[in-house]
This record gives structure tokens, C-alpha cells and sequence, in this order.
């Protein structure tokens, strides 16, 4: 006791055992560490454990964000979109001689015997049957039955629809009949000799009674000659692409007036109802 007391006393005078403090603290230092260990192991492996956690909540919520945000954007695409066609129909209303409503597609019908769509004007809207129809591009087809609010369409591609046209390039007369597909049409009673090649514009000749002349309808794609057949296969796209249309142009006359069309597809321009286009 008393010799601890003075080995006390010369330490803290003279610093006499610093060295075997030194000495001691080195080699006691690896059995602290391993002690130590155990615990430093924990709180890294919670930190390690926690900074995932907190990366992957993170990065849900960023990919929530972001799929947000491209929803957002889609829309804001579809609403650009639908302004520069609505731009489009009101340039070319500007354009255009006659009076002019543009109405919008409520359903499309687009099968192989029967190319029909809904619009969301009718008898209110001062629509009548065989009214014509276009878009930016050029002619979509013809009112065929009206009620209060809304009117049935038949496009220039049913199959019982037939619309006199005439090739811009050399005037030649003919009839643009529907296929069932709405990216065909068929231009039919053109004898081989004619002068018809893939690339001409074909539009409205005004002969039908129905559309007014100058309208484009189509775009020749295919023209064949058989050898020994009367007449030539010839081929057509449609300008308005009618499978894409979402709103339309409802024309009325120059003059303003209202007539009486068609109410069924027997009724609208037919081959038979326009034989002096090929007289």
C-alpha cells in the first residue's frame, strides 16, 4: 500500500513510468479493439443497412416521380398534337369558299364491309344527309344519317361508296371507289392507254352533285396493265388518312344553302349515278 503510494508520488512528480504506460497501452490496444470490435461491427452493419434501405426508398420515389412526370408528359404530347390538327382544320377553314363547323370523331367503325364513323353534330347543328366531310388532308366522306345530336359518316372507303374524281396532271375523269381498307382506294373505268402513273393527285371533279371540285381525295400508288383486260388496275391512297382522323370539317355549300342526301349507302355517288363521267 504504501510503496504503491510512493510509486504514485514519483510518477506524477518525475513521470518516471510514462515509458511502461506506453508500453502497456501498445499491448493492451488489440485486446480493446477485438472487445470493441463486436460493437463497431453493429453500428456499420445498421448504417450499411439503413443507407440501402433509405437508396432504395429514395429511388422508388424518384421512379415514382419520373413516371409521373412522363405520364404528364404523353398528355402534354397528345394535347400538342391535338392543337396542331385543330390548327391545321382552321387554316384550312380559312381557305376554303364554303361554310365550314368542324366536328369531332365520338366512334370509328372501321370494318371490312362497312367504314362508318359518329360525329358529334346533327340536326341542331344544321347537318343534313350527304353532306361532305374533310380534314386538313383532304376529303374523309359523307354524312349518310343525322339524328338531333349526332350524325353517321360513311367514308370514301367503304366499299359502297363511290366519288367522282379526276387526275390533277392530265384532267382525266374516273371514279374512286371504296375498298373496305382504309388506306385503298380502287379508280376504276381507266383503259390502259389513259395517262395514269403512281405519284398523281386525284381530287373532287365536282360531278357527283355532292362534294365541291378541287378537293384532293387520293394519291395513286399502283397502276397496273393487264394484257387483253378493258381496263387498267389502278391503286389509290387516301390523303385524309381515315384511320387517324380525329376531327373533321362539315362543308356546306358556297352558297349557304341546305339540300336533302342520301340516307343509306344504296343512295350515295354509285357508278350508275355518274356514267356520264365516262360517256
Amino acid at each position: 500500500m504504501i510503496l504503491s503510494l510512493v510509486i504514485m508520488t514519483l510518477d506524477h512528480r518525475h513521470d518516471h513510468l510514462q515509458q511502461a504506460r506506453t508500453t502497456l497501452a501498445l499491448l493492451v490496444y488489440p485486446v480493446q479493439y477485438l472487445a470493441d470490435l463486436p460493437v463497431r461491427t453493429g453500428d456499420w452493419i445498421r448504417e450499411q443497412f439503413s443507407t440501402h434501405q433509405t437508396l432504395i426508398a429514395e429511388n422508388r420515389a424518384l421512379r415514382e416521380e419520373q413516371f409521373r412526370m412522363r405520364s404528364l408528359l404523353l398528355r402534354f404530347e397528345a394535347l400538342e398534337t391535338e392543337n396542331a390538327r385543330l390548327r391545321e382544320l382552321l387554316d384550312t377553314s380559312t381557305r376554303l369558299r364554303e361554310e365550314v363547323v368542324i366536328a369531332e370523331l365520338l366512334s370509328v367503325d372501321l370494318d371490312p364491309f362497312r367504314q362508318q364513323v359518329l360525329v358529334n353534330k346533327g340536326h341542331f347543328h344544321g347537318v343534313y344527309a350527304g353532306q361532305p366531310l374533310i380534314n386538313a388532308a383532304g376529303v374523309v366522306g359523307q354524312i349518310l344519317e343525322v339524328n338531333a345530336l349526332h350524325s353517321v359518316a360513311l367514308l370514301i372507303s367503304d366499299p359502297s361508296h363511290a366519288l367522282p374524281v379526276q387526275v390533277n396532271r392530265t384532267g382525266l375523269r374516273t371514279l374512286a371507289v371504296g375498298t373496305g381498307n382504309p388506306e385503298r382506294l380502287s379508280l376504276r373505268f381507266i383503259p390502259p392507254s389513259e395517262d395514269i402513273e403512281p405519284g398523281d393527285i386525284i381530287s373532287t371533279s365536282g360531278l357527283g352533285g355532292r362534294f365541291p371540285a378541287d378537293y384532293p381525295v387520293a394519291r395513286v400508288v399502283r397502276v397496273e396493265r393487264p394484257s387483253g383486260e378493258p381496263f387498267a388496275v389502278v391503286e389509290a391512297r387516301p390523303m385524309a388518312r381515315l384511320d387517324r382522323s380525329r376531327e373533321v370539317l362539315l362543308l356546306w355549300p358556297a352558297d349557304g344553302g341546305r339540300r336533302n342526301g342520301p340516307t343509306s349507302p344504296a343512295d350515295t355517288d354509285t357508278p350508275a349515278a355518274t356514267e356520264e363521267d365516262h360517256g
